[in-house]
């Protein structure tokens, strides 16, 4: 079990390392800076961020990873609220 609960706080861990090298995806076209320039740091940091997000949940595994990767994807944001309301909805008669 000891070896599972390391993995789980370093997988976590470098999800969470992952989450500034996507906020920089929205920051770098902001910048003042050439344009070749944005395109090759937004490339790095994209590379980093897939690279960092993948190697996390490898050390979560399969059904964490796919749990938080669900989280990520703003296709299920709404989803899942609207379910809960009709759940909620159903549940009162």
């Amino acid at each position: 079990m000891k070896n599972k609960n390391w993995k789980f706080k370093v997988g976590l861990i470098i999800i969470l390392l992952s989450l500034p090298f996507f906020a920089l995806l929205v920051i770098i076209p902001l910048l003042d800076i050439d344009s070749s320039d944005k395109i090759k740091f937004t490339s790095i940091s994209f590379i980093i961020a897939e690279v960092l997000f993948y190697s996390g949940g490898f050390l979560l595994g399969k059904e964490i990873f796919n749990k938080y990767k669900s989280w990520f994807n703003p296709k299920n944001w709404f989803k899942k609220k609207l379910k809960e309301e009709t759940v909620k909805d159903d549940n009162v008669d």
